[in-house]
């Protein structure tokens, strides 16, 4: 449990480094989602009973809350409280200006001047094509009943933060992290381009029920329940040409 209050040594001012220090702690929350103190040790160098004591002045800030981990559906956790991790708060968030999303949403929109949508559309699917090709890599042997839960890991690791579970008909994967939700939210593109995609490494149409593009709090994707490992795979993992169209 956090204090509600963190110990004067904490609030008291900090120098120039330990100012630093946070930012970039702050950043790496922003930009990878929620993280482990030791993760985020690892990233910095530093030992993880350090990097608290940055987080704690996060947190005393109002920059940053502990929230409990969202574990991958199917991994099992053991006995005792549950692991927490490290999210930016929304004030956290703001406290981020959005130059770099200014620069993109402006080259997309020279884009669209000069060559259409479908010159968007062409860049926002050739963006994913080496992500797709190394998480096609990874889920070329998984069994189908099983790869949106590999989607899921794989999504996770690159800094998506995001979840799988059964829901109805179904399994839903969950991104809790968008790193380009606020360029997305004028450009749809970015997200039918990764929803064409997971359709690929999924072998099934999928739909997205939700996106933080859009003001959901997290973007949610729909696969419809698949075949058993034991049955042929209707649809085998393909990769897409530059072009947009389909190789098997």
């Amino acid at each position: 449990m956090i204090a509600e209050t963190a110990p004067a040594s904490i609030v008291a001012p900090a120098g120039h480094d330990d100012d630093r220090t946070r930012d970039r702690v702050a950043r790496a929350l922003h930009e990878h989602g929620p993280q482990s103190a030791v993760t985020l040790s690892a990233c910095f160098g530093l030992t993880p009973t350090a990097v608290r004591r940055h987080l704690d002045a996060l947190i005393a800030a109002g920059r940053v809350s502990a929230v409990a981990e969202r574990k991958v559906s199917g991994q099992l956790r053991g006995r005792g409280r549950p692991a927490r991790v490290f999210a930016l708060t929304d004030e956290g968030h703001s406290s981020f200006g959005h130059a770099y999303d200014d620069i993109a949403v402006a080259a997309l929109n020279y884009l669209k001047a000069t060559g259409g949508e479908t010159a968007v559309t062409a860049f926002a699917r050739e963006r994913l094509e080496a992500l797709e090709a190394r998480y096609a890599a990874t889920l070329v042997d998984v069994p189908a009943d099983r790869r949106p839960a590999g989607l899921a890991e794989a999504l996770t690791a690159d800094g998506y933060a995001a979840s799988s579970q059964h829901a109805g008909t179904g399994v839903q994967v969950c991104q809790h992290h968008c790193p380009v939700a606020h360029v997305a939210a004028d450009f749809p593109q970015l997200c039918e381009a990764e929803t064409e995609m997971f359709g690929r490494l999924l072998g099934t149409h999928v739909q997205r029920l939700a996106t933080i593009a859009h003001g959901d709090g997290i973007c949610t994707t729909h696969i419809p329940l698949v075949r058993s490992a034991q049955e042929p795979k209707a649809h085998p993992i393909s990769r897409p040409t530059t072009s947009g169209e389909v190789l098997a």
